[in-house]
Parts: C-alpha cells; sequence; structure tokens
C-alpha cells in the first residue's frame, strides 16, 4: 500500500513539474543518437551553402542537397558554420564551469596546472588534456600562492623531476609543465631532466615564462611551448629562440599590454605557432572570449589566423584528431554564426547555436 502510495506520488511530481515546463532531464545532457541534418549552412572561406549530415555525434556528409528522409533537420540558411573550439590554456579544476564552456563554444581544453584529483574527473562533453601539478622547486611557484592547494609538485633534483614526470604520466597527464620564474627555482639539470623525461614518453612541456630571461631559459632547457604570451618585452634572441615552438595567447589574462601584443605579433612573424587560450579558470568567460579575440585582432589576427588558432592549429599539436574541422570523419562539434568569422572574428565569441558532438548546448 505505501509503495503504490510512493509511485502515485511520484507521477503528480512527474506531471506537475512538465506541466510548469519543468524539463525531468536537462535537454542539454540528452545524447542525440539519430541522424541531423544542418541545412544550406556557409563554410567560411567557401561560396556556396552545403548541407552537414551527422550521424551519431559524428559528422558523415558535407554537400549540397543531403537527403533529410527520416532526419532532423536545422536550417542554417544564412549562417555560418565553424569547428567549435579548443582553448590551450584552462585550469578547470579551479572554476569547474564545464558545461558552460562547452555552452560557449569550447569542444576542448588543455588544462595547465591542477590537484592529481583532476585525473579522476569525469569532464564531458568536453575532451581534456591535462598536466597536473606542475613540477616545481620547493616552495616554487605556484604552491606560495594560488596554487597551494596541490597544484604544485615539489621536487629536489633531475633524478626527483624525472620521477615525477613518470608519476603524472602513469596518472595521465597528457602534457608536463614547468614554471621558469620568480622566487625558488630548479637547477637547469634538473629542468632539462623533467624535459627530457616528457619528450621520452610523448608529451610536450609547457612553461609559465613571463619576461625574456626566463623565456630564454625555458627555451634553453627545452620545453616547446609558452603557457602565456611574456608579459615583458622580448629581445631578438629570445624570439629567435622560440622559432619554431609555440606560444598560447592569453592575452586577455594580464591585461593585454603592448609588449604582449608587439610579443605575439614578433613570435608569429618568426614561426612560432600561435594556439588560442584564455587562462580560464584565473579568467572567468567560459567559452570563446571576445577579449581575447581583440586581443589577437590587436596583433595582427586575421579572421582566419584566429579561426585556425582556436581548431587547426592546437588538433595539429595536441592530437585532438577528431575535431577542429567541418569533414567527414570528425565529431560533430560545431558553432552555427551569423556573420562570416573570416570577415568578423568577433562573431565566434557570440554564436547563435553550439553543437557538441551533435549536441545542442
Amino acid at each position: 500500500m505505501m509503495l503504490a502510495r510512493f509511485a502515485l506520488l511520484f507521477v503528480v511530481l512527474i506531471t506537475a513539474a512538465c506541466a510548469m515546463g519543468a524539463a525531468v532531464v536537462p535537454e542539454e545532457v540528452v545524447p542525440h543518437f539519430g541522424r541531423l541534418i544542418v541545412r544550406g549552412a556557409l563554410l567560411a572561406g567557401a561560396g556556396s551553402p552545403v548541407d552537414v549530415e551527422v550521424l551519431d555525434g559524428w559528422i558523415v556528409a558535407v554537400g549540397p542537397s543531403i537527403d533529410p528522409k527520416g532526419a532532423e533537420v536545422v536550417d542554417a540558411t544564412g549562417q555560418w558554420i565553424a569547428p567549435a573550439f579548443i582553448d590551450s590554456h584552462v585550469h578547470m579544476e579551479y572554476y569547474p564551469m564545464v558545461s558552460e564552456m562547452a555552452g560557449g563554444g569550447g569542444a576542448a581544453v588543455v588544462d595547465h596546472a591542477a590537484p592529481v584529483v583532476f585525473f579522476e574527473r569525469d569532464w564531458a562533453p568536453l575532451q581534456v588534456l591535462g598536466s597536473g601539478p606542475m613540477v616545481t622547486a620547493v616552495g616554487g611557484y605556484p604552491t606560495q600562492g594560488w596554487g597551494a592547494g596541490g597544484y604544485g609538485r615539489e621536487v629536489v633534483g633531475g633524478n626527483e623531476a624525472a620521477e615525477a614526470v613518470r608519476e603524472l604520466r602513469d596518472l595521465g597527464a597528457g602534457l608536463i609543465k614547468l614554471p621558469v620564474t620568480t622566487g625558488s627555482q630548479l637547477q637547469d639539470d634538473a629542468m632539462e631532466a623533467a624535459v627530457a623525461q616528457a619528450h621520452a614518453v610523448g608529451l610536450k612541456v609547457s612553461t609559465h615564462a613571463m619576461g625574456n630571461d626566463h623565456a630564454q631559459r625555458a627555451a634553453d632547457v627545452g620545453c616547446d611551448l609558452l603557457a602565456h604570451t611574456p608579459t615583458s618585452a622580448l629581445n631578438d634572441e629570445a624570439i629567435e629562440a622560440w622559432a619554431g615552438r609555440a606560444v598560447i595567447s592569453s592575452l586577455r589574462a594580464f591585461g593585454g599590454g603592448a609588449a604582449a601584443v608587439a610579443n605575439l605579433e614578433a613570435l608569429r612573424g618568426r614561426g612560432a605557432t600561435v594556439l588560442y587560450g584564455t587562462d580560464f579558470g584565473n579568467t572567468r568567460t567560459p567559452g570563446i572570449d571576445r577579449l581575447e579575440l581583440t586581443y589577437l585582432m590587436e596583433a595582427g589576427f586575421s579572421g582566419a589566423a584566429i579561426l585556425e588558432a582556436g581548431t587547426a592549429a592546437p588538433v595539429a599539436f595536441w592530437g585532438f584528431d577528431d575535431l577542429g574541422a567541418i569533414e567527414p570523419g570528425k565529431r560533430a562539434s560545431f558553432l552555427l554564426l551569423d556573420r562570416d568569422p573570416l570577415q568578423d572574428p568577433l562573431v565566434l565569441s557570440e554564436p547563435a547555436a553550439v553543437f557538441i558532438d551533435g549536441n545542442r548546448r
């Protein structure tokens, strides 16, 4: 009798919720396991509209007039379609706004410092690479400030540095981060040991290095990418040292600034790969950040260059092989935009619709 009453009460509550327009399960987390046609979208840089066919979250065809029979159809006439973005510098454990990041146009992120519990989290629907804690000196950055709660792994000497890298890789690290900054520092031999071990197990090494001498030292010990555009002016030697390597923009995180903007422009001009990144967690705008786009434009980036920095470039650099393009075989993670992003890149920060793995966010 009690069970029957409970069942009746449950039905009444669900019926009331539906009557008020409340969804029992949030729509954004309901997987789309079917066929979807995005009708009449414009590819950036292409002249004619296309249809995009999605099946079970994957793009299976792109072309004119795909047969819509049996499919859900999204009318994108007059809109542009572009891949969802990859943010190459975030701190998701620090500010875990996963749904908001996806809803704002992010398909994947690269986390540059977090406690090891990061590797136990479910970050879906985002694809995530993470460094875990920075490998740092005893009392080194960031352990004495914002990163006191496990964001740094303190080591002494090359053997401990290499061992820390192996342990982080075993936990699931997809990159290693070394700070080269003021305060307590690892010696060069310890940083070189960490870099060598990371490269031996197939991991890239990012560095927090904000000034000229720190950027030069990070290059000398073999780091692969600058986690931020340095905010102090770089000389020609430091810029040359980073030619052919990579830099993450994160201009907004430090307020832009003439020196940082000039550094990014010079690094790009010398052949460094530029990756879009926001330092999200320390900044608080989930998704594609309008102010970051604005600073990239100040650094001379065209709409095509900005789109590349958030899509094709990080795909090639990090290995997110199923993202970054509107073509068969890629995940159906894309933006619908009301203006051409090649002509007005700021429209990327205000998508008309976002689809991640075929699900409208």
